[in-house]
């Protein structure tokens, strides 16, 4: 990156111009902004030109001026945007492929197709970064992660971020109804800002974290054709070295960011967004799996968070089936954790209320319980 900071002074901005000291410190702090970040000449060339038509304004219209004013909180916003954003910053990959897999096998039980695919995933990308192939790690194909709702998809792209130690970032498609939402906004327009890519960017810190585009299928039929085509640019290796963000109308290099997608069904996905992608089934999870996540992952951890002690509550093994089936077939586990929750809390409301300093739930009680 081209450096301003042994160039010398900005003459046009920092020379006083008449005016009072704290507009001159204003418009002072902000070309030292400009030359202090990490940017491309070409892009710092263009600050240093918005400052000092700032400048010029304050010196004519005078720091008081309504024109001044707008423009000062409009070029200031601009500029925190753009020198916040990680133009180079980036973490740094842990490249081991057993931590990887024992990330996976904590935080998930059971879905050995789908981590064996996804250590696989890791294995290519951490090949590649170890010999110093960028080019082919941007090549690699983009998950995305198909299954009913509660099957884990979206606790599985976390731990994708987690397996390669990089920052993780959701952008949850649900709703979206403007193809701006990603884009941004023009400049010329009133109440301007970025689009959620590149917020999502600024809060990282990191050019090469994960977004995860979370429920692509959900995106609403009147702007569904808009955003579909940011998404063919966003997710093509070819096009998202350039991507610009019509607030920041600045190419940015996205070729370094890990994207994972997820969806319910592939039903409201355009054939070409499709195409970039790499579909992976989430199967729903049988009785037999259920029952062992609901006693070694969810039962501890609600138990964890509800306050309780592992002596103060206790479950008869024999209930879990039906506890995992209280009101019929579910493909995932977000009932189950509901369930476990009620369970838990009706828990705590007994001790608090010096009802019991334990319980133990068996078939007996149960439906005290689960009510």
């Amino acid at each position: 990156m081209d450096s301003l900071q042994n160039s010398g002074a900005l003459p046009p901005v920092q020379q006083p111009l008449g005016v009072q000291d704290k507009s001159n410190d204003q418009i002072r702090r902000l070309g030292e902004k400009v030359e202090q970040a990490p940017i491309l000449k070409d892009l710092r060339n263009r600050l240093i030109e918005r400052v000092q038509r700032l400048a010029l304004l304050r010196a004519s219209a005078g720091y008081l001026s309504p024109n001044y004013i707008i423009e000062y909180e409009n070029t200031a916003s601009y500029i925190n945007w753009v020198v916040n954003l990680p133009w180079e910053s980036q973490t740094r990959d842990l490249l081991d492929l057993k931590s990887a897999r024992e990330i996976l096998d904590k935080n998930h039980y059971g879905l050995q197709s789908v981590k064996d695919r996804i250590i696989e995933y890791l294995a290519l990308i951490m090949l590649n970064i170890q010999k110093g192939r960028k080019d082919s790690i941007v090549r690699a194909p983009i998950l995305c992660l198909i299954g009913l709702a509660g099957t884990g998809k979206t606790t599985l792209a976390l731990s994708i971020a987690q397996a390669l130690g990089r920052n993780f970032e959701r952008v949850a498609f649900g709703g979206f109804g403007d193809a701006r939402t990603l884009r941004g906004q023009s400049r010329a327009t009133a109440d301007a800002e970025p689009g959620i890519i590149v917020k999502r960017l600024m809060h990282a810190k990191a050019k090469n974290c994960v977004i995860l585009l979370d429920e692509l299928d959900r995106v609403s039929q009147e702007a569904r054709a808009d955003i579909m085509g940011v998404l063919i640019e966003l997710l093509d290796p070819e096009q998202n070295r350039a991507f610009i963000d019509h607030y920041i109308d600045y190419p940015f290099d996205l070729s370094e960011v890990l994207f994972v997608a997820t969806a319910n069904n592939t039903t409201n996905i355009a054939t070409a967004v499709l195409d970039r992608l790499e579909i992976l089934q989430m199967p729903s999870y049988t009785d037999a799996e259920k029952i062992v996540i609901g006693k070694d992952y969810l039962f501890p951890k609600v138990r964890l968070q509800t306050g309780l002690d592992e002596n103060q509550i206790s479950i008869d093994p024999a209930l879990w089936p039906e506890i995992i089936r209280p009101l019929g077939f579910d493909s995932g586990i977000r009932s189950l954790e509901r369930t476990i929750e009620t369970m838990c809390r009706k828990t705590a409301r007994r001790i608090i209320e010096d009802k019991a300093q334990s319980v133990l739930i068996t078939s007996q009680n149960i439906k005290e319980f689960l009510s």
